[in-house]
């Protein structure tokens, strides 16, 4: 009678216990989460870089001989040159620009040429814009002062999104550090990863889970890395035919914009309005904006088409994890999207394609054959 009560205590002090422990666990990870936070972006798109990249020092480190250290330090230098040389070359020449355009407003030299008289015979629209561009061809100076509000506005929204660029371009440049830290101990890393997939989901299906994750920020990357590179050569193509001022900055502009994930019409539309206002509304310059127009959204196209690639998992499931990662998580959603749906999609159909398992029924004893 007195063993119903002990063990009764006895699990009832377990159960408190573990409780206990429950909690100093959860309070751990709850404050290793909070000092973890302010660099979370940071690392995570350190591991990015890092798994792109480490491709690249597989195939070098066999060629030049050096240890991985070596290596990735010599990429990393590599790519942050890459970056930053065109980075500072299109500041320069925006700088010299706002300059210029600032000299120009301040002595009062603006000056915009008559419309064509073909733009008032345009349909719908195209009288309002010839009288409106008739009146800012008279009279310069009375409309930068009606619009001064508005200028000032703009000019500040530009200023803060040069800034958010900035901003952008500094923490990948410490990505870029940090990344190539990780790769200096790149098999340890790819070891650990393998360990850490296996603990939580067994050891059969933890090395495919970590390939899996693997192939898909890689397939990811190069997607966008390559929509980027044909954006910029459709349009610097066309720039250069045209003969629009400082073509090779733009289409720099062009790529590092596809990179970062942010439209390219931000270079294309001031640059079609500048032709049409400095040679008017031809038809070379009306082919030459719709050619460029399209180019600039051509990688709504282009990522059904790329991404995905090398993947075990069908693309559309990689293209909504992209375009939903992106809408919810920014450009980090970009890559963290696509690994959680085909992570998901790959667990989902193993789990459907494991057979249950067989109850087999226990032998029965020879008493139990005498009883019955």
């Amino acid at each position: 009678m007195l063993q119903a009560p002990y063990a009764t205590a006895t699990m009832s002090r377990t159960l408190i216990d573990s409780l206990i422990r429950f909690g100093l666990v959860a309070l751990l990870a709850t404050f290793c989460f909070q000092i973890f936070r302010p660099f979370m972006n940071l690392l995570v798109w350190s591991v990015i870089l890092a798994i792109t990249l480490y491709p690249l020092q597989v195939r070098l480190r066999g060629r030049i001989f050096a240890g991985e250290g070596r290596t990735a330090t010599l990429i990393i230098v590599l790519v942050i040159a890459i970056v930053l040389v065109p980075t500072y070359l299109l500041g320069m020449a925006l700088i010299e620009s706002i300059e210029q355009a600032m000299a120009i407003a301040r002595h009062g030299e603006l000056r915009i040429p008559p419309p064509p008289e073909a733009l008032a015979g345009w349909p719908l629209a195209g009288r309002r814009l010839h009288d409106a561009w008739t009146m800012a061809a008279t009279d310069t100076a009375g409309l930068l002062e009606k619009l001064g509000p508005q200028i000032r506005a703009a000019s500040l929204t530009v200023l803060g999104a040069i800034g958010g660029v900035g901003v952008g371009l500094l923490m990948f440049v410490g990505a870029l550090i940090i990344s190539g830290v990780i790769m200096a101990y790149g098999e340890e890393g790819t070891r650990s990863a393998v360990r850490i997939a296996s603990r939580i989901t067994g050891p059969e299906r933890g090395p495919r889970l970590a390939a899996l994750c693997t192939a898909t920020i890689r397939a990811v990357a190069q997607g966008v890395v390559g929509i980027a590179f044909i954006q910029m050569l459709l349009i610097g193509v066309a720039f250069v035919l045209k003969g629009v001022p400082g073509a090779g900055l733009l289409a720099l502009a062009v790529l590092l914009l596809g990179i970062m994930q942010l439209p390219a019409t931000l270079i294309t539309i001031p640059v079609i309005l500048l032709v049409f206002a400095s040679e008017g509304a031809s038809a070379t310059n009306i082919i030459f904006a719709i050619y460029v127009f399209i180019a600039g959204l051509a990688d709504n196209v282009l990522k059904p088409l790329l991404l995905g690639r090398g993947v075990d998992v069908p693309m559309p499931v990689i293209l909504v994890g992209a375009l939903g990662g992106m809408v919810t998580g920014g450009v980090i959603g970009l890559f963290i999207g696509p690994i959680v749906l085909a992570v998901g999609y790959r667990l989902f159909w193993q789990w459907v394609d494991e057979p249950p398992p067989r109850i087999e029924a226990e032998p029965r004893s020879n008493a139990d054959i005498t009883a019955g």
